[in-house]
């Protein structure tokens, strides 16, 4: 995960930002990214599972396949019409809180370069399998918002 990218397609982005498709503001898909993130360094830890075949075959598709995320995806555990609640004060502090956890992650796998944490669609992956998810999924949400 590149921070200095991010910080760059972030500059942007403000609390008037209006996405383009989805439901989230802008700090809800800040948010959302950094929940990702902490997903992905073990910070947040998702309940053990078995992929179904299906979802081993999107994992498949999404992470070693040109294919780009879906619009209209919904989070594992998302309501249809319902946002989660903001954890953050503001949109300036949920990005604050996004490039720590860029840094958390980058940290963790290179402690743990063997270490693996659990996508809660996709089961159990490695760091190489979340390089390959977070660039798309951060395209996806950046744009959203035009960031990217």
């Amino acid at each position: 995960m590149d921070l200095s990218l991010i910080e760059q397609k972030l500059t942007s982005l403000n609390e008037e930002s209006q996405a383009e498709f989805g439901m989230m503001t802008a700090q809800h898909m800040v948010e959302h990214l950094t929940i990702t993130l902490k997903l992905a360094s073990g910070r947040i830890a998702y309940p053990p599972f078995t992929p179904s075949e299906q979802q081993l075959e999107w994992k498949q598709a999404l992470l070693f396949t040109p294919m780009e995320f879906p619009k209209g995806i919904k989070a594992p555990g998302i309501k249809t019409h319902e946002l989660m609640p903001l954890k953050y004060p503001s949109l300036q502090e949920a990005k604050i809180q996004l490039f720590k956890a860029i840094r958390e992650y980058n940290t963790f796998f290179e402690e743990n370069p063997d270490g693996l944490t659990n996508h809660p669609r996709f089961g159990m992956m490695n760091h190489q399998e979340w390089e390959l998810f977070h660039p798309k999924h951060f395209k996806h949400h950046l744009g959203q918002f035009n960031c990217w």
